[in-house]
């Protein structure tokens, strides 16, 4: 994984050996790996946590950060299975987020929204109805989201549920996407698929409003765009990430 220079590699490494998403075995070298883009943004504030501002939509979340954690494992209410990792997980004194990072992925093609049968145990907070709906929906074609990865996002947001109510904070789930106009080879990405993306982003949103888990969403030019007014030194880290990744 290529890393800016001013960051503190060690530690971001140290992130991703853990986990298991085998992004250190080559695939972070990708000119289109999402987890360069997540590492080099955040990693900044693994080891400086109460400089990272509030984020776009959320300044109501109890800043400064507590903590900031690249790669966090939530569990699901059981034992087996498969357990969701949180792109990075920021705890605050009443919240904690969990953000969702892409850069591609919505544009290589439809999501086929899959959901085992565990995910309809009587296990969830009742506060969490408007996604166990959304997650009916899809599975019975009531609901199209194709665009966007609705069905992780969901898992994600029952995985923050179940870890904040044994926490006492406050869940949001933040879905947090680069909006590129091109592949790394130049290729324009299509108008409509940009646009259809946006489109279900903000249809999912207005599904699952009111749960117990709070879903916000913003493009990654919002956030650096963001950090950058609010010191010299953060504004260094915001332009050298979207000269990196092209965000401007």
């Amino acid at each position: 994984m290529q890393l800016l220079d001013h960051l503190p590699k060690a530690a971001i490494l140290k992130a991703y050996e853990r986990s298991p998403g085998r992004e250190l075995d080559g695939k972070a070298d990708s000119p289109e790996s999402s987890s360069a883009l997540v590492a080099n943004s955040f990693g900044y504030f693994i080891e400086r946590e109460g400089q990272l501002p509030p984020l776009p939509g959320l300044a109501h979340a109890g800043w400064p950060a507590r903590q900031v954690k690249l790669e966090a494992n939530l569990r699901f209410p059981w034992s087996g299975g498969m357990h969701p990792w949180l792109d990075v997980r920021i705890d605050t004194d009443t919240h904690t987020v969990g953000v969702e990072s892409k850069r591609y992925e919505p544009y290589r093609g439809k999501h086929a929204p899959s959901f085992s049968a565990a995910y309809s145990r009587d296990v969830w907070s009742p506060d969490m109805a408007p996604y166990l709906r959304a997650m009916e929906r899809l599975q019975s074609d009531d609901l199209d989201l194709h665009a966007l990865d609705a069905a992780q996002l969901i898992k994600h947001a029952l995985a923050l549920s179940t870890h904040c109510l044994k926490s006492g904070r406050r869940p949001v789930l933040y879905y947090l996407f680069a909006d590129p106009s091109s592949w790394p080879d130049g290729r324009p990405i299509p108008e409509a698929a940009r646009a259809a993306h946006l489109d279900h982003v903000v249809a999912f949103s207005r599904e699952v409003a009111g749960a117990q888990v709070e879903f916000v969403w913003g493009t990654y030019k919002q956030v650096v765009d963001s950090w950058a007014a609010v010191s010299p030194g953060l504004r260094a880290h915001a332009d050298a990430v979207s000269e990196r990744f092209s965000l401007s």
